[in-house]
C-alpha cells in the first residue's frame, strides 16, 4: 500500500514538474518573441505552398537575435539604441556591412510610421561607416520578398 502511495506522488511531482516546464516556456518565449512580427511558420493559416521556409525562420530567430541579444553579435563596427552594424560574415565586396534596425521589420513593404526612428537611425550609421571607411563610390542594397536570404529588414553597404 505505501508503495502505491509512493508511486502516486512520483507521479503527481513528474507532471507537476512537466507543468512548471511548460508555463516556464510559455512565459521565456513570450518574452523572447514579444517584439516579434508573425512569420509563415507561426502563421500556420496563411500557408500557401509551405508553411516552412528558412528565410522566416532566420528572420525569427534574428529578431530575437538583434532585440534581446545584441550584446553576443559578433563583428559589430558600430552600435545605437536602434541599430546596429556589423561586418558581414560572407562579404561580396572588399567593404561589405550589414546595418541592421534593432525592430523586427520583415521588408520594406511591411514598415510603418512608427518606424521612421530605426530607419532614419539605420541610415546615420551608414553615414557615419562612409565616413569612417571614407568611402566616395558605394552601394546601398536592401531585399524584399524572394530575394531576402533573412526575411528581417537590413541594409548592405558595399563598396569596392
Amino acid at each position: 500500500m505505501k508503495a502505491n502511495h509512493s508511486d502516486k506522488y512520483s507521479k503527481l511531482k513528474y507532471s507537476l514538474g512537466l507543468f512548471c516546464f511548460l508555463v516556464l516556456g510559455i512565459i521565456i518565449g513570450g518574452y523572447l518573441f514579444s517584439q516579434s512580427q508573425p512569420r509563415s511558420i507561426i502563421a500556420v493559416n496563411k500557408c500557401n505552398d509551405s508553411c516552412y521556409k528558412s528565410s522566416d525562420l532566420l528572420g525569427l530567430l534574428a529578431s530575437v537575435g538583434f532585440t534581446k541579444f545584441d550584446n553576443f553579435i559578433p563583428n559589430v563596427v558600430l552600435e545605437t539604441d536602434k541599430t546596429i552594424a556589423l561586418k558581414h560574415p560572407f562579404p561580396e565586396a572588399r567593404i561589405h556591412y550589414l546595418v541592421i534596425p534593432k525592430k523586427d521589420i520583415k521588408n520594406i513593404g511591411e514598415i510603418s510610421l512608427e518606424d521612421q526612428d530605426y530607419l532614419i537611425d539605420a541610415y546615420a550609421v551608414m553615414s557615419e561607416l562612409i565616413r569612417m571607411e571614407n568611402l566616395k563610390e558605394y552601394r546601398v542594397i536592401t531585399n524584399g520578398p524572394g530575394f531576402q536570404n533573412v526575411t528581417y529588414l537590413h541594409f548592405h553597404l558595399r563598396a569596392n
